[in-house]
């Protein structure tokens, strides 16, 4: 049975035979410098008193916590889930540990995220920022603690941003459509005013949309009441003419699905393609077409540019900053017939 009190790094000493100091180096970064058979009895110890160092403490006394936080917008969305597994890998890798927080796109629980993270010593902070939480940032890095954005600019802040490369993803995605035969395209997105990355996947639609000679249509909205009458409008609006509908996100593409169910619209009659890959996506007859996010590499980038941040700049800059996305071509943009002709 394991002890009732939590064992100490002195009692672990005691019955390895060595110094506090031998057993602090061996849970820190410095384990290399003790002998083999010495690690060997300190694990042991460890092992049987089912001791676990103090982290805090440790990051309290200027050892270094060995621990990472990440804040992120929304954990229910799809593309957090796989950026933090990403990320978490990633700081596995190098030895770390990582503290999650969930914001719920709430500006003020942003707030107090991450003084709290800031509070726990972590080593490096990575941030998908739900407002614009620019002025504590600002105090954040000038403290000194590494810190890297994902996928969303904060007003004037100078730290890298890691995450797509929105205006590629946008070129594939027309570039595949207008391949495929279509001609107008209906753009879909979140209202894109507080995230950098759905401005820039909005503006570049627009330029490319037009530069191929493409019909196009806006919708910011996801709310049905306005999304099923949206669609309605622009597929009557567009009869005998081959059209599709560009969705900016997974949640889009989940929310335009459902307008398709609802208006009893064939995917396919009319093109859907989806910026993220979502596991349903391939299960939906004939398959939803998408462009993936390579999360796990920008989860990697991101720590491994918190690691680099201590290097002198010329370094720092090797890290990718901007990942194109993978088209994964399915039944969805597959021109099988005129557009569907619906009843007013």
């Amino acid at each position: 049975m394991p002890p009732t009190t939590r064992a100490t790094l002195i009692e672990v000493a005691n019955v390895a035979n060595t110094s506090k100091t031998s057993v602090s180096r061996y849970f820190g970064p410095e384990r290399h410098k003790l002998s083999p058979a010495l690690q060997a009895r300190i694990k042991q110890a460890a092992d049987a008193l089912h001791y676990q160092p103090n982290l805090m403490a440790r990051g309290l006394k200027g050892g270094g916590s060995r621990l990472l936080g990440m804040l992120v917008a929304d954990i229910r969305n799809p593309f957090s889930v796989a950026i933090v597994h990403g990320v978490e890998v990633a700081a596995r890798k190098h030895g770390y540990a990582l503290i999650v927080c969930n914001t719920d796109n709430d500006p003020s629980l942003e707030q107090r995220h991450l003084a709290s993270l800031a509070a726990y010593q972590v080593e490096g902070l990575v941030v998908n920022a739900a407002g614009q939480p620019q002025q504590l940032l600002q105090t954040i890095m000038r403290s000194g603690l590494p810190l890297v954005l994902i996928d969303r600019e904060v007003g004037e802040i100078s730290a890298p941003v890691i995450g797509l490369d929105n205006e590629l993803a946008i070129d594939m995605a027309l570039n595949h459509l207008s391949h495929q035969g279509y001609r107008c395209v209906l753009y879909v997105s979140e209202a894109p005013e507080q995230a950098s990355a759905r401005q820039e996947r909005l503006q570049r639609f627009q330029q490319q949309s037009a530069s191929l000679g493409l019909d196009n249509a806006i919708l910011t909205s996801l709310e049905e009441q306005e999304a099923i009458p949206a669609l309605r409008d622009f597929i009557q609006k567009n009869q005998g003419v081959p059209c599709a509908v560009l969705c900016a996100n997974g949640n889009a593409t989940l929310a335009m699905t459902r307008c398709f169910q609802h208006l009893e619209v064939a995917i396919g009659e009319v093109g859907l393609i989806g910026i993220d890959e979502l596991d349903w996506c391939e299960l939906v007859p004939p398959g939803i077409t998408t462009l993936a996010q390579p999360t796990d590499a920008i989860g990697s980038a991101a720590v491994t540019y918190l690691l680099l941040q201590t290097l002198p700049s010329k370094a720092a800059k090797e890290v990718q900053h901007h990942h194109p996305p993978v088209l994964i071509p399915r039944g969805s943009t597959q021109l099988i017939g005129p557009s569907a002709h619906l009843s007013p």
